[in-house]
């Protein structure tokens, strides 16, 4: 089976010029729906939505039980997975994956993303649909354009200030910098929501009051004041941490797409994607989103199919030539941190 590891560079690449077969993913799309891998799968979810649940209210349970701070410290580390696998669980709402009918959808992202995570679903489908539209292209996806890492060198000149100082030191700086993702998708879905007309704006704004108000009033109350402040620090900066390593492999270090790179939608999708090897643990704590190659060419796609698609897709992208890319967990982040290191450091021989 064709497998490849990241090929780094510092600037966007360019694919070469050549004709490119425009029916490959038409012919792809065909094996996966005579497999009926994109008709939904009601009972998973039920299951997944149940046992999540389960989880949260056993997290929840033990806040007011257990009288010990430091097992109550454990226990927001513990709360921190679960929202995570709650945010999994929006993402693929955001996909559609859950539900047949878009409003269902629509409302199980309102209350698993604005209500339980503090992020705003129509801040986050807005960016993510552009991710998959354009994953890794200079210019076209949001999720390359992140304040202090920059990707390519001609990002990294751009950089200016504290920004330009983490940049240069970036490959050091990157994992710490995860623990703020979740306070950053709280901050920035606030402004989204200030600045921007979003479809459901009261109910938005209404489970945002709600997310930021009682969690936050149950922590002082139970465990008071400073103690409950350092409970929701610790969780939130979990929560970050969990959802940014497992998001970070998907793309980063992988190649940076110009935006006039001529490939057509297949090759696009499997080029800038990194998928983690398959397991119990894995398919666990990333979501299904270890199915990156996969999930981005099928994104409506059950999280449960993925496995299966992933035989066919691969089989596939070897007859086809396309270079397929799947590695374990810490030859990623080795990769991904290789790859920042290499930007920053020419960068710096640059200047010198």
């Amino acid at each position: 089976m064709l497998e490849s590891s990241s090929r780094r560079t510092t600037g966007p690449i360019v694919a070469p010029v050549r004709t490119l077969p425009t029916n490959e993913y038409a012919e792809l799309k065909r094996l996966i729906k005579e497999r009926g891998l994109l008709e939904k799968q009601p009972k998973y979810y039920t299951y997944k939505i149940l046992l999540t649940l389960g989880m949260f209210v056993a997290g929840v349970v033990f806040l007011f039980v257990v009288n010990n701070i430091w097992l109550q410290f454990l226990d927001a580390i513990y709360l921190a997975i679960v929202l995570a696998q709650v945010g999994f669980l929006g993402h693929d709402a955001g996909h559609r994956q859950i539900f047949a009918k878009t409003w269902k959808n629509e409302v199980a992202g309102l209350l698993l993303g604005n209500a339980l995570i503090g992020m705003s679903t129509g801040w986050w489908v807005d960016k993510h649909n552009q991710h998959h539209s354009h994953p890794n292209q200079v210019d076209l996806d949001p999720d390359i354009d992140l304040p202090g890492i920059s990707f390519s060198e001609e990002d990294a000149q751009n950089k200016r200030n504290l920004e330009r100082f983490i940049m240069l030191r970036q490959a050091y700086f990157f994992f710490p910098m995860l623990l703020l993702v979740a306070l950053d998708m709280k901050k920035t879905s606030l402004l989204h929501l200030i600045r921007s007309k979003v479809k459901y704006r009261f109910m938005e704004w209404s489970l945002m009051i709600v997310h930021l108000v009682v969690p936050l009033s149950v922590l002082i109350l139970r465990l008071g004041l400073w103690q409950g402040i350092v409970w929701l620090v610790i969780n939130q900066m979990a929560l970050g941490f969990i959802l940014g390593s497992a998001f970070a492999p998907n793309h980063k270090g992988m190649p940076i797409l110009d935006k006039n790179t001529p490939l057509n939608f297949l090759r696009r999708q499997v080029l800038t994607a990194r998928n983690i090897h398959a397991s119990p643990f894995n398919d666990f704590w990333y979501g299904g989103l270890n199915y990156q190659i996969e999930h981005h060419l099928f994104p409506s796609m059950p999280r449960n199919r993925l496995r299966e698609a992933q035989i066919i897709i691969k089989d596939f992208c070897e007859r086809q030539e396309i270079p397929y890319c799947e590695t374990g967990i810490f030859r990623s982040y080795k990769e991904i941190l290789q790859h920042l290191h290499q930007v920053s450091t020419a960068l710096r021989y640059a200047e010198s």
